[in-house]
């Protein structure tokens, strides 16, 4: 069978459609149920805990839904046992009937070589140890362990003690699981028996099935990807998914295309929606699914997308915590935003427009997503700097659309 042909602008349409960005937020309230849909929608979230804005995973959600109750999503994750922490893009939330999908993940785990568990005497006898003092006295934190000096650090290691490192290799192998999430964000374990549902434990596919089905989720996410897209959704590597691809290829389930402009051969998944048109008004976290992936951001959007957290700051060109700005079917401006929590106010640290935008269109639209975002993070004012080439546009469009008090 031929390849589909399929233009630009119409796989924009797909990939956003598969994303949630076709239609409106739920108006009012939104609820455990909205939450949880959204969750499997998407089939894995990437797990983000830098708070200068909020973090990350939480700003996924609030594109596709609105404001939220925080603990809501808190309780929807980790007390209705319908979902689970693994390693699956990154350090991810998925649903829990990915436990044995990810089996094979599991059982490949090894720490990075350098990682301090790795460094210390007995470390068989301490990590026997670990699991033990989990099974008798879980729920267990790292402070629950016995402590246990480290080797010394080097620049740039992680700060984290050998208990967390114990505990984060049991749940790396899948011996632990996680039960719930301090206020601070610490992971809090018990053994996976006790954490995961019976019926997803006793579950074995072979690691080509679990390929498979993993593969499926990912197509269905994206709509329209290359291999290496479908590969990065759950981070195999393109040599192995590539089989598992043909297959679903052979056998239905994928569909052949080729997108215009686009250098690699695509796939569409089934019944992938295709609207005429997107109304999208919406910021991205940094590691949201539409644009995690930076080849496919390239290839979708023509948007160049680097996070520079890790860069030094004079060597920064855009800020240390951006977020690209979804206006209907484009990425039309990137923004370097931070919550300053103790003043209450929404810092617009810099704006800059993408080539060829209406800046009056663009600064109006996002001062209103601003706005809202504001509100959700409880704060009472929004303050932009002068920094950018749309932040002109945006300080006046924040000033003289219906903002609220202290809003400037």
């Amino acid at each position: 069978m031929a390849a589909k042909k399929i233009s630009a602008s119409a796989a924009r349409r797909i990939a956003l459609a598969a994303q949630g960005f076709h239609r409106p937020r739920p108006g009012g309230m939104v609820d455990a149920g909205h939450l949880r849909r959204q969750l499997r929608n998407l089939g894995v979230l990437q797990l983000d805990f830098v708070n200068v804005l909020v973090p990350a995973h939480l700003l996924v959600m609030f594109s596709r839904l609105g404001p939220f109750e925080q603990d809501r999503f808190h309780r929807a994750v980790y007390h209705g046992r319908q979902f689970t922490e693994q390693w699956a893009h990154e350090a991810s939330i998925v649903p829990m009937e990915l436990w044995p999908l990810l089996a094979h993940r599991r059982e490949d785990y090894k720490p990075y070589p350098g990682s301090p568990i790795n460094q210390i005497r007995n470390k068989s006898k301490y990590l026997k140890e670990a699991i033990e003092i989990t099974r008798k006295n879980g729920p267990v934190t790292s402070a629950d362990l016995p402590w246990m000096d480290g080797p010394r650090r080097r620049p740039g290691d992680w700060h984290r003690s050998l208990p967390r490192w114990a505990l984060e290799y049991h749940f790396g192998k899948g011996n632990v699981a996680v039960v719930e999430r301090l206020p601070n964000f610490q992971r809090v374990y018990d053994t996976s028996e006790r954490v995961i549902r019976p019926d997803f434990l006793g579950a074995e596919p072979s690691r080509g099935e679990a390929q498979r089905e993993l593969l499926r989720i990912a197509a269905s996410a994206l709509g329209v990807a290359t291999l290496n897209d479908l590969a990065d959704y759950f981070r195999m590597s393109p040599r192995e998914a590539g089989p598992r691809v043909a297959e679903l290829r052979e056998a239905g389930e994928l569909i052949e295309a080729d997108v215009e402009g686009w250098k690699d051969r695509a796939f569409l998944a089934p019944g992938a929606r295709r609207p005429r048109a997107i109304k999208a008004s919406r910021l991205l976290s940094p590691f949201d699914p539409l644009v995690w992936f930076r080849p496919r951001a390239e290839r979708l959007f023509d948007f160049h997308y680097r996070i520079e957290i890790y860069v030094p700051k004079h060597k920064r060109k855009w800020g240390y915590y951006v977020l690209p700005f979804l206006l209907d079917e484009a990425i039309v401006a990137r923004v370097d935003l931070k919550a300053e929590r103790k003043a209450r106010c929404l810092q617009v640290l810099a704006c800059h427009g993408e080539p060829g935008i209406d800046p009056e269109r663009v600064a109006a639209a996002l001062a209103s997503e601003l706005r809202l975002l504001c509100e959700w993070l409880q704060l009472d004012s929004i303050r932009v700097e002068r920094r950018g080439s749309l932040a002109a546009a945006l300080k006046t469009a924040v000033k003289t659309k219906a903002a609220p008090p202290g809003v400037g």
